[in-house]
């Protein structure tokens, strides 16, 4: 269980990377979000939004892991990996069927997410039984 936390959190942390790439302009914005961003602005507000929400599933996957002494109940710890799960398979899916190659390429990326958290809730299933 605890590997698969690790290589969640270092593939989290490198698509955190990415978000904070597109920020300070080093990759361009247009080749994010399906090509619908239309302004900074724009790019600006989605992109936190995605930072923030891959810092707090980072932040989940240490309390997960026992690696910070806040924690939430494991109950709603495993809820919200749950959540994630569901939003990982069916973000694999929209990005199967995306317009361009790079989209298309993250499809695997989610497709790993969705594997380690179910990885991760089933390997804590049958240890706890």
């Amino acid at each position: 269980m605890n590997t698969s936390i690790k290589i969640f959190l270092g593939l989290l942390f490198s698509v955190i990377l990415f978000h904070i790439c597109i920020i300070i302009k080093i990759i361009p914005y247009n080749i994010a979000w399906g090509g619908r961003l239309t302004n900074d602005n724009e790019m600006y507000v989605f992109e936190s939004i995605s930072i923030l929400i891959n810092v707090f599933l980072s932040w989940i996957l240490l309390m997960k892991g026992d690696y910070v002494q806040f924690k939430f109940s494991k109950k709603t710890i495993n809820i919200i990996l749950w959540i994630f799960f569901g939003i990982f398979i069916l973000n694999t899916i929209g990005n199967i069927f995306a317009k361009t190659n790079f989209e298309k390429l993250f499809a695997i990326i989610t497709a790993l997410s969705a594997f380690l958290i179910w990885n991760i809730e089933k390997n804590i299933k049958t240890t706890n039984n």
